[in-house]
């Protein structure tokens, strides 16, 4: 399922590209999503009449597909390196399916975390962050004292790997997310940071769950 994840969000971003600037503004508007699409009855009309474009799209569909766009290079090379270097353990602890269903919903329940702070937001959100985030929470939980290899760079010396416990590689990335969600300008910078905090609690309540299980089962 990691794989077929990775291949299809690199799929529908490589025909990103191919859209021209406005067909791909129509494109992210119908299938990102945009809360003030839920919130205000007018905005679909006035967002159409003002900018000659429509929404052709269900909205409700927008909870789904926003998980499957990217909006550049840095931003799908990130979150599909993520998805690799956590998904296939968590996706080994699962099952195949299961592992579908927990990344999906963790997706929608990070949006959800996204979408609560910000009900008037214009702003299409995009990207596999939040379901990305519900398996890192996971791995967190389930897979603590695996090493992570990371590089980390030296002022005046060349960055060298080190392997750091997922713990603390993890939490450091967490603390990090809050931190960047509550100083974040109120112009906002463009990053969901709350929908990567909703979806790593999210991740983390499902992976203890998970844990008290396969305890019960090894007892």
């Amino acid at each position: 399922m990691v794989y077929g994840l990775i291949t299809i969000n690199v799929v529908l971003f490589i025909y990103q590209l191919t859209l021209s600037r406005v067909e791909l503004i129509e494109f992210m508007y119908n299938f990102g999503l945009v809360p003030a699409r839920f919130t205000s009855t007018r905005w679909t009309t006035v967002w159409q009449l003002r900018t000659g474009l429509s929404l052709y799209s269900n909205k409700w569909l927008t909870i789904l597909t926003h998980m499957f766009l990217h909006g550049g290079w840095s931003h799908l090379i990130g979150n599909m390196w993520f998805l690799g270097l956590f998904g296939d353990n968590v996706e080994d602890e699962l099952g195949h399916g299961r592992f579908l269903i927990f990344y999906l919903c963790g997706g929608v329940l990070a949006s959800l975390a996204h979408f609560s702070l910000n009900l008037n937001s214009q702003v299409p959100m995009v990207g596999a962050s939040g379901a990305i985030s519900a398996v890192m929470g996971a791995y967190f939980v389930l897979f603590p004292y695996s090493r992570i290899v990371s590089i980390v760079p030296l002022y005046f010396l060349l960055p060298f790997l080190v392997a750091i416990p997922a713990f603390t590689y993890l939490f450091v990335w967490f603390i990090f997310q809050v931190l960047s969600g509550l100083l974040d300008s109120p112009t906002g910078s463009g990053v969901a940071y709350w929908a990567h905090i909703g979806g790593f609690v999210v991740g983390m309540i499902y992976g203890y769950v998970r844990r008290l299980r396969r305890r019960r089962y090894y007892w």
